[in-house]
């Protein structure tokens, strides 16, 4: 199975382009701001273009290992990879893999289903993290909720297309 990094490398944008509109003061930035205690003078400082740069370049680490959470089909190369006969093309095992791709390779490949598996990422990997944290930093929920909102919607677009165009 092939890594596409151009639809990795386009799915990255996503947390950009949804941060931006998700946090924009007339949608849910100024309730963000209150709950973190940051003040418009707070959000003009810092150099934008590194937490840009910062921002993508987490966001593609991040689109790289969604694919493998959203595309089932991963997960039979990550079971047989340590496997001799896996770099031989004409072996048993990558005759059978061919076979299995070629019946099954483009089961469950859908935007919804890569969204649903992102929805679920943020459920249950980003609430605990963003939950934890949260409780110890005396956080409202307010707070869980605006950032895991953002979350829920980010990875649930990103899952979706990296499941539909990869």
């Amino acid at each position: 199975m092939e890594i596409n990094f151009l639809v990795i490398a386009l799915a990255a944008i996503v947390p950009l382009l949804t941060g931006f509109i998700w946090y924009h003061p007339k949608v849910l930035g100024t309730a963000w701001m209150n709950a973190t205690g940051l003040t418009q003078a707070d959000m003009q400082s810092g150099n934008m273009a590194k937490i840009f740069i910062l921002t993508y370049i987490l966001s593609f680490m991040l689109s790289m290992m969604m694919q493998s959470m959203v595309i089932h089909q991963f997960s039979i190369y990550s079971v047989i990879m340590d496997e001799p006969a896996f770099k031989d093309p004409n072996s048993e095992l990558s005759l059978m893999v061919a076979s299995f791709m070629e019946k099954y390779g483009t089961n469950f490949r859908t935007f919804k289903h890569g969204a649903f598996h992102g929805v679920l990422a943020s459920i249950f990997v980003v609430l605990p993290i963003f939950g934890i944290n949260s409780l110890f930093e005396r956080r409202s929920f307010k707070y869980v909720a605006i950032h895991v909102g953002y979350w829920m919607l980010t990875l649930g677009l990103m899952g979706g297309i990296l499941c539909q165009y990869i």
